[in-house]
């Protein structure tokens, strides 16, 4: 009786100790591509740059969705972002390497991202690295439209290990954009 009563105090004890910002920042040892197709709503990001964060922080909702991957090494990814009741839509073709991905901006700037792990079980996570390392952009998004406080806290701390600016959080009520058919020609 004695162990099983030390056993569970050391098990809440373990779980009471905040992670190190080594654990919170630590990228996927390996990225799953049949996790990611469908769509998933922003719910949070922090730029390393505050001028484009104050931009961020204009939109009222965004969504981005991953289309079943062919291979391992590639995979589609649209964007939607609302602003002032206007979407706007984009589409790229990402280059999978690791537990990450990079593909070409529309201004022909290259663009690469990490997956972050995070304990939220239906989120996704991710660090971009912008200009040759010169701007971080950190993203969350879930298959959810609010995550509970815990992980929101959880995303935080992220933020503030990365030291970058506090998050701008997306308003859960604000409508998402309708889902848009993707023209095969634009590829």
């Amino acid at each position: 009786m004695l162990f099983a009563f030390t056993l569970i105090c050391l098990a809440s004890v373990g779980h009471s100790v905040p992670l190190t910002c080594e654990e919170l920042t630590r990228p996927m040892d390996q990225l799953d591509p049949h996790r990611l197709p469908g769509r998933w709503a922003l719910i949070a990001g922090s730029i390393s740059y505050p001028p484009y964060l104050e931009i961020f922080r204009q939109r009222d909702s965004a969504t981005v969705s991953f289309s079943s991957p062919a291979n391992t090494t590639s995979i589609s990814y649209s964007r939607s972002l609302s602003e002032n009741d206007t979407c706007y839509y984009s589409h790229y073709n990402l280059s999978l390497e690791g537990s990450g991905f990079t593909y070409d901006g529309t201004d022909k700037s290259k663009f690469s991202a990490a997956f972050v792990h995070t304990s939220c079980r239906d989120c996704m996570l991710f660090l971009m690295t912008v200009e040759s390392g010169k701007r971080q952009h950190f993203y969350l998004f879930s298959r959810r439209r609010q995550l509970e406080e815990k992980e929101m806290e959880e995303f935080r701390a992220q933020v503030e290990c990365l030291s970058m600016p506090p998050p701008a959080v997306m308003d859960p009520t604000k409508d998402l954009c309708p889902e848009k058919s993707r023209d095969p020609e634009m590829d």
